[in-house]
């Protein structure tokens, strides 16, 4: 059986190496199967999913699933790959077309997510504090239960 491992679209390479704390960046991830992870769940979670096209080939290089299953990260994985699919078989851990499946699934929704960061992002020096500004956004969201904040509320008829 052949190691599977999940592909970075090239043209998100620079943006997933950013977000990696290092020498040269101050990230707010240890990872870039974190950053992975993170961004597959913020695509989920705005149904943003998006084709790969072009993979970088270096830096970041495609990872091996062992680094998302000892950090605990294949259950989302499969997850994601269950809720999309509406297919129990697809948590086949035995069949390489079913870890084809949830290993496309998984980068396409990292993708869409790092689309979203990508834009979000934008022009921001400190990205710890915007991706917390985003999650607390989202999480008002949730709270209130509306999609946008209604001024209507405010205005007398």
């Amino acid at each position: 059986m052949a190691v599977n491992r999940i592909k970075i679209a090239k043209d998100k390479a620079d943006l997933v190496k950013a977000l990696v704390s290092s020498k040269e960046t101050t990230g707010p991830f240890q990872t870039y199967a974190d950053v992975l992870v993170f961004t597959a769940a913020l695509g989920a979670k705005r149904k943003k999913r998006v084709v790969l096209g072009e993979i970088s080939k270096r830096d970041p290089e495609p990872i091996p699933q062992e680094h998302f299953v000892t950090r605990g990260y294949n259950m989302l994985i499969k997850l994601l790959a269950m809720t999309e699919n509406k297919d129990i078989n697809i948590l086949s851990s035995n069949d390489e077309y079913y870890d084809a499946q949830r290993t496309c699934i998984f980068e396409e929704y990292a993708n869409g997510g790092l689309e979203i960061l990508r834009d979000e992002l934008r022009g921001a020096v400190d990205y710890s504090e915007r991706l917390l500004l985003i999650l607390s956004h989202d999480k008002l969201q949730e709270t209130s239960g509306e999609g946008e904040f209604d001024l209507s509320r405010f205005l007398s008829y």
